[in-house]
């Protein structure tokens, strides 16, 4: 069945609601989009949509923030895909700002203290899940299994940095797939083919289109971090951050909670940008709002500002931290889809690539384990002192059993465990 061509502001509509309902992680604002774009509206057919989400899940980024901004262009051409991937993150970007701010300004605050308390453990029972879910999904072979432990151990025990880890996981899927197919399968479907909408953009790559867009946006993805720069010093916290997150950009295949250990090994014990209680916090409150769960980047750039202001007011420093940390996540991802948009229809025949990114994917894995492995000992053995901490011990197993055993969901988790922290809070 052809699919049918919206107006821009039939779209635009679309986009500023997908921006505020967006939650339940990249699974979720992909259903949501598949059922609403595709089965609902019929603006996407059904072989499109599939292209695209393997065409984004070959990119460093969030996906689903990503998916939406080829959609987006699909139907409407660059300015389509500008404004989908634009109100993607903004409602998420206002309301973690105003929820940072919270954090950080009252912190000292017994019950707000108390409720971020229990936060933490709902945090661990999330990346447990997190971990699991993938491993499940993407460890389909022995081989698959042994590069994951490979990846934990690898960042665990040795500090082996993690852009090291996984550009050795894609060389490893792309050379397996050659020498042994079976162990390293490629994750592209089979995907079928579709009537287009009249209408749906369609343009031939070009030398010259490529150029183009490259360089506009490399402009206005430097100019910002080089007038902080500029302004505040080489040193200072926000050009450090724009230049750190536009690094973390690259490398961030298989979503959040991949480039989290990275940001976490970076931002905590490089830069002290924040602590890993710090860390955990701004994860939970990433959860509560819409959009990617990469938004807790933002929260790492407000919290080094927050700390580490220099000239500025902790406040100013804050907001120059969000927006710089912001700006340099997701500007490149508008530069990887319009590059990479006119060749959506053709990755179906590129099986080694999709290899690739399995193997990827199976080292994320095993990362992600670290990440876990380190917030869990932070949380169960807090740096002030005390030994373990029961409290956490028992609420993170009753939080993973709620998520695993009985599929509740995130919000309801993190809304539950944060009033058992406050409770408890009262209580002791």
């Amino acid at each position: 069945m052809a699919a049918l061509m919206p107006t821009f502001r039939e779209a635009l509509r679309f986009w500023i609601k997908l921006g505020f309902v967006s939650f339940g992680g990249p699974a979720g604002q992909i259903a949501l989009m598949h059922r609403e774009l595709v089965d609902r509206r019929r603006w996407v057919g059904e072989g499109a949509f599939l292209h695209a989400l393997n065409f984004c899940m070959l990119l460093p980024g969030p996906e689903a923030q990503q998916l939406a901004t080829y959609l987006g262009w699909r139907l409407h051409g660059t300015r389509g895909g500008i404004v989908a991937g634009a109100l993607f993150v903004l409602p998420s970007m206002v309301i973690l700002y105003g929820l940072s701010w919270l954090y950080l300004a009252g912190g000292h605050l017994p019950w707000l203290a108390a409720i971020f308390h229990g936060l933490m453990p709902a945090v661990i029972a999330i990346v447990a899940g997190a971990m699991l879910r993938m491993g499940r999904k993407s460890l389909r072979t022995p081989a698959l299994v042994t590069l994951a432990v490979a990846s934990f151990v690898a960042i665990h025990f040795f500090a082996v940095s993690f852009v090291v880890i996984i550009a050795v996981a894609a060389l490893f899927g792309w050379a397996g797939s050659r020498l042994r197919p079976d162990w390293f399968p490629s994750v592209a479907p089979a995907l079928a083919g579709e009537e287009s909408a009249p209408g749906a953009t369609q343009i031939a790559p070009s030398w010259g289109r490529a150029a183009r867009i490259t360089v506009l946006c490399l402009v206005l993805w430097w100019l910002p971090i080089l007038l902080v720069g500029l302004w505040l010093g080489w040193d200072g916290t926000a050009f450090r951050q724009g230049v750190f997150f536009s690094k973390a950009a690259l490398v961030t295949f298989g979503g959040a909670y991949a480039v989290l250990p990275y940001v976490a090994q970076q931002a905590v014990e490089t830069h002290a940008w924040l602590s890993h209680e710090q860390m955990m916090a701004g994860l939970a409150l990433a959860e509560t709002t819409p959009g990617p769960l990469i938004m807790v980047l933002q929260f790492v750039g407000f919290a080094g500002g927050w700390q580490h202001p220099g000239e500025l007011s902790p406040l100013g420093a804050a907001t120059l931290g969000a927006f710089i940390t912001t700006w340099a996540t997701f500007l490149p991802c508008f530069l990887f889809v319009f590059l990479g948009a006119p060749h959506v229809d053709h990755l179906r025949r590129r099986p080694r690539l999709g290899a690739a990114l399995m193997g990827i994917t199976a080292a994320v894995v095993g990362v992600i384990g670290n990440l876990g492995v380190t917030f869990a000992r932070q949380a169960l053995w807090p740096e002030s002192g005390g030994g373990l901490d029961g409290f956490v011990l028992v609420v993170a197993v009753a939080a993973f059993v709620a998520l695993e055993r009985f599929r509740v969901g995130d919000l309801p988790v993190i809304g539950a465990c944060a009033a058992i922290g406050l409770a408890w809070g009262f209580l002791v």
